[in-house]
Order: C-alpha cells, then structure tokens, then sequence
C-alpha cells in the first residue's frame, strides 16, 4: 500500500503542474482516488477521459515497473494499475463515504493529503468509525473551490 500513496501523490504534483486541484478518498479496497473537480463548459466526458488516460499514459510510460494503464490482472503483478476508465458517463466508481460489502465494513473515506503518508491504513474508516472521524474531518471542505477549466490542463499536457 506505501507504493499506492506514493502513486496517488504522484498524481497529485503532476496534476498541480497542469493547473488542477486534486483530493484523495480511500475506496474501500485496496486504492486511492485521486479526485479533480474541473469545470464542465466545454468539455465532454470523451474528452475528460482522454486526459486522464494522458496522464496514466505517461506515468506508466515513465515507470514502466511501477505503473500500467492495462486492467488485465495477469499483467498487474508487482504494479499498480491507474484506472483512468473511471472517467466515462457510463462508468461506476465508489462514492465517497459509500459503504463497501466487504469483511469489516469498509467506507470509501475523503482524506487529507496530510493523511496520504506512510502508515495510512484505510481499514480504519469503517461503518463504525466513520460517523465520528467525519465530524472532525475537514477533508473536501474546499472541493468546490478547486474547480479548474480542463482545457487548460490538457494544453499544458501536449507540450509536456
């Protein structure tokens, strides 16, 4: 999991060196979501999906032994997998504070980025732990102002 949260804050600088704000939620499994709010005017999902398919392209192009962007398991061993596919109408990924259906009762949790370090353990937000780690939490608080224009972002891309 250490290789995740490295990961995840990878993502995090190259998205800020694009211009984008970016938040972080456990899933309720064995990831992370890297999150971008971005302002819809202009962009369709083809188009989101395709930048976040650029970025992953490039990570895994870069760290090749780290990163891959193919979701066949067998390739996965010893990588991690970045998931762009999330990125489509037609698509599911796991809300925040969702309950999973897993031993334990798992909750994808919004985090702080403070909190994607070394010994970040997602176990513990659970149906249990939630109600009270979440009134004290100021994860997302400023979601909505970090909304960025993706257009912006996806210039910068192309001439990186």
């Amino acid at each position: 999991f250490e290789a995740v949260i490295e990961g995840a804050r990878e993502i995090r600088d190259r998205l800020e060196a694009l211009g984008l704000v970016s938040f972080c939620k456990t899933t309720g499994g064995k990831g992370l979501h890297v999150v971008t709010p971005i302002e819809a005017e202009g962009i369709d999902w083809s188009a989101a999906k395709g930048f976040a398919r650029d970025v992953c392209k490039v990570m895994a192009a870069e760290s090749p032994d780290r990163y891959l962007i193919n979701m066949a398991k067998k390739e996965r061993t010893g990588r991690i997998f970045l998931d762009y596919l999330r990125n489509d109408r037609m698509a599911t990924a796991v809300a925040p504070l969702s309950p999973r259906g897993r031993p334990g009762a798992p909750v994808s949790m919004p985090i702080n980025w403070s909190q994607v370090k070394k010994g970040l353990d997602p176990a513990r937000y659970t149906l249990r732990t939630v109600p009270g780690l979440i009134a004290k939490s100021t994860a997302w608080e400023d979601y909505c102002a970090g909304e960025r224009p993706l257009a912006g972002a996806i210039k910068r891309l192309g001439k990186a």
